[in-house]
């Protein structure tokens, strides 16, 4: 694993426009997508990533397994609200299919990949990922290879739904460009998979008293939302939603794993384990540097790093009131003075690909690059 300075392509900012209706390239004036740098791995270095990404998924649905079991203690402790408890149960044990998820990793090349945190209901830069950085590849780097089956493998998983004749509906915030950007291309991959669609924001979705209806009364049977779970169930109508009249993409199940106290459960369940960094939901259980994430946060909101109780690093944030969980600090890999995370994506619950996001500091923000990748 190495990174490499390169030459943007000289109208690359057009180009993605043009050709793949990547709009938000540009954040705040400063650049997200990146082409100055990529990272180069190795064969092996991939192989060791795919079936990392693989063993850590088998165990997140192991731990879904044993927290529906365990009940209410265990809903308890990932800080979930109790009217979603029902919910969660009736999804997984109905088999409910999952579409996708995102762990965030730490890896150099050398050691084993430590989990950071598992982005399991509403993840991002999934677009650049799957189609921005492929474009990349076949327009600079011809001839190589990359870790990136997404796009097939999320065409193939919208037809194992067996949706039928049901209009999809893809719902977000309105107004808002990554979020759009995301819901946008999720769209277009149902799209190609046969599927009815059709977009509404969150805040045109309406309830009849019976069921779910966009602007013109249509019934909504069907959605996929870029919204987050823990918000849904806090909106007026998130009871209707846990009732279950209408399928949810991603499942209600997924509550389990979309928040940060599953690292402690998770190491719990696995204590030891090579890809794992050791996890605690109480302070001073861990020796040595501590990193203390809230359960519920976005894009590197709220982080603190701890030595000895004392607060040594720390990014500004409004979340938290769910209280935090308590992670053993992992040295972040330096490649030129950047600090990667690779983004290793689930399709299905199997391995798909890779985009990587790297920051001048060791804290993955909203603000951090996307940067393309190939191997050898």
């Amino acid at each position: 694993m190495e990174r490499l300075a390169t030459t943007p392509r000289a109208d690359w900012r057009a180009h993605v426009e043009r050709e793949l209706g990547f709009a938000f390239h540009t954040i705040a004036g400063e650049p997200y997508w990146d082409e100055t740098a990529c990272y180069r791995f190795e064969t092996a270095e991939i192989d060791t990533l795919e079936a990392v990404t693989g063993e850590l998924e088998k165990m997140a649905l192991e731990l879904v397994d044993r927290v529906v079991r365990a009940g209410d203690d265990a809903y308890q402790r990932l800080r979930i609200a109790p009217e979603a408890w029902r919910a969660i149960e009736r999804s997984w044990k109905a088999g409910e299919k999952n579409l996708y998820g995102r762990f965030d990793l730490c890896y150099d090349g050398k050691t084993p990949p430590r989990l950071l945190e598992y982005n399991a209901d509403t993840p991002t830069a999934l677009f650049e990922a799957a189609v921005v950085q492929w474009d990349w590849l076949e327009t600079s780097w011809k001839g190589r290879d990359q870790f990136n089956s997404i796009h097939e493998k999320l065409i193939d998983a919208w037809r194992q739904f067996g949706l039928g004749h049901d209009r999809v509906y893809f719902a977000g915030v309105r107004d808002h460009a990554e979020d759009n950007g995301t819901l946008d291309y999720m769209r277009d991959t149902a799209v190609q998979a046969g599927l009815q669609t059709e977009r509404i924001a969150i805040e045109d979705i309406g309830w009849d008293g019976v069921g779910f209806a966009d602007l013109e009364e249509r019934p909504i049977n069907v959605m996929f939302k870029l919204y987050p779970w823990e918000w849904l169930v806090g909106e007026p109508f998130g009871e209707h939603l846990l009732q279950g009249v209408a399928k949810i993409i991603e499942p209600a199940w997924k509550m389990v794993l979309s928040n940060k106290a599953m690292l402690a459960l998770l190491w719990e369940m696995a204590p030891g384990h090579p890809n794992l960094l050791e996890a605690a939901l109480e302070p001073n259980r861990i020796d040595g540097r501590v990193v203390r994430k809230p359960i519920y946060s976005r894009e590197g909101a709220n982080i603190q790093v701890l030595n000895a109780g004392q607060v040594i690093a720390k990014t500004s944030g409004a979340y938290g009131a769910e209280g935090f969980v308590y992670q053993a600090h992992a040295a972040m890999p330096a490649f030129d003075a950047q600090y990667p995370v690779i983004g290793s994506w689930v399709v299905a619950s199997q391995p798909a690909g890779i985009g990587i996001r790297e920051d001048s500091t060791a804290i993955t923000r909203d603000t951090s690059r996307f940067v393309p990748h190939f191997f050898v």
